[in-house]
């Protein structure tokens, strides 16, 4: 079971982001090689912030060292050569880590894609599961992995290819 503690600041709009961030999560999960922590009888705990510009821009320059906001930052609890022995453990509920979104990054990102808020914030949602989950892009075989699951996972969900290819 994926529970899913949702923290929702200003500037975001009312929505059900509740609903959104669990089906974003439980995509990101089921759509990446750790899919079997889905069916562990231990709880995935992810925490997701819905907070301002200003607040991401806060925590990228103390953990970053980017004096700037970003979209979507991710902090893992979990190391990443850790991650498939999870599904062994015993301990009943297993704490991922923390997603963090902008909304003004992600308000100015949809729009620019020509896709609602809703339907950008959980591709960066789905994006930050990865990363809970180890996946990085610092080079062009990881990036290209993890966009092949990003995009499975938005699929599972209906919603938009956030890799499309450009002419």
């Amino acid at each position: 079971m994926i529970d899913v503690a949702l923290l929702i600041e200003s500037p975001w709009p009312a929505h059900d982001w509740q609903a959104l961030s669990e089906r974003a999560c439980a995509a990101g999960l089921k759509a990446s090689p750790q899919a079997q922590l889905a069916a562990t009888s231990a709880t995935i705990e992810i925490s997701v912030r819905l907070t301002s510009d200003e607040e991401v821009h806060t925590l990228n320059k103390q953990y970053r060292q980017q004096d700037k906001p970003t979209n979507v930052l991710s902090f893992p609890m979990v190391q990443a050569d850790l991650i498939e022995s999870l599904d062994n453990t015993d301990d009943g509920e297993i704490l991922l880590g923390d997603i963090v979104l902008a909304h003004g990054v992600c308000a100015r990102e949809a729009d620019e894609r020509g896709v609602a808020l809703a339907d950008h914030a959980t591709h960066l949602i789905v994006h930050g599961v990865l990363h809970l989950l180890g996946h990085d892009h610092m080079d062009d075989v990881q990036a290209d992995a993890m966009e092949s699951i990003e995009q499975a996972a938005m699929a599972t969900l209906g919603l938009h290819d956030p890799y499309p290819i450009e002419d």
